[in-house]
């Protein structure tokens, strides 16, 4: 069964990758993609005290989540969350490991608290002040597609937005040299089930067997097979393509949509997800 949503906000954050609105021209090949590391900003929203304890995954959560919300033009606070993401916090994971092989195995609170896979969905309620609903998921290198389908199929059966939150943080070494993700990546989405003056594009999600689709640029294709959060890239380019398509046709006056593109994503290894994407 195909799962259809509107998306009316996109935020993206990773390596050269600063929002989305400055990086639609490099998914479009307008500018060239220069990698550099993620820089991830203080998370504004939480208390002092939360604020200093928060680590890269609640950090990189907010920013992504926040600046969806903010295009969106609507109350973080009013908004179902669904929160995916591969491992969770590599930082802190890193450090709790090297408590334990110490002589002092004591575990701080904060960091255990930290280790929960739950915390930027608990983080994320205190600072947009949330009392709706929290999926939390992963699916090891799937899961970007696991939250994108899980996030489709709230938008249908309950017939309301949602927003998903796909993000993914490095791992330092000796730990790297296992799970290699090399930086911090985030991407949110805030879906809706009909369009409105909102809607930036139209996307319709089903199964199949196709092989995914690679982007062009090597540094772009290289992240997003090193990160799994990352494996939607392909989908954000077709959504900057069918954007830019509309500016140039001069259709935005016009109540209807664009020429469709179609992309396939990575997803379980026998299994992937095919994407329409249609510009409003």
């Amino acid at each position: 069964m195909q799962l259809t949503a509107y998306i009316e906000g996109i935020g993206l954050l990773g390596p050269g990758l600063t929002d989305w609105p400055t990086s639609r021209p490099i998914l479009c090949a307008q500018q060239v993609y220069q990698p550099s590391r993620t820089v991830l900003p203080s998370p504004a929203w939480l208390p002092a005290a939360e604020r200093r304890r928060s680590g890269a995954i609640v950090k990189l959560t907010l920013a992504t989540g926040l600046e969806a919300i903010a295009a969106a033009g609507l109350n973080p606070a009013e908004l179902p969350s669904v929160f995916s993401s591969s491992g969770g916090d590599g930082d802190n994971c890193h450090a709790i490991c090297e408590m334990l092989a110490s002589d002092d195995r004591q575990i701080s609170p904060t960091r255990f608290h930290s280790s929960v896979h739950n915390t930027a969905a608990g983080y994320w309620s205190i600072a947009t002040g949330a009392m709706t609903t929290a999926s939390v998921l992963c699916a090891y290198d799937a899961s970007f597609g696991a939250g994108l389908l899980e996030a489709l199929a709230q938008v249908a059966a309950d017939d309301t937005r949602t927003v998903l939150l796909a993000c993914d943080t490095a791992y330092p070494q000796p730990l790297f040299s296992t799970r290699p993700i090399p930086d911090a990546f985030g991407m949110a989405l805030v879906l809706a089930p009909r369009g409105s003056e909102r809607s930036l594009a139209q996307i319709t999600v089903d199964l199949t067997h196709a092989s995914a689709d690679r982007l062009d640029d090597p540094a772009l294709e290289s992240l997003r097979t090193a990160i799994p959060a990352a494996r939607g890239l392909p989908m954000l380019r077709s959504i900057a393509l069918a954007q830019d398509d509309l500016a140039q046709d001069d259709l935005a006056q016009h109540d209807h949509l664009g020429q469709q593109r179609y992309v396939v994503l990575d997803y379980l290894d026998g299994t992937r997800l095919a994407v329409s994407v249609a510009p409003c």
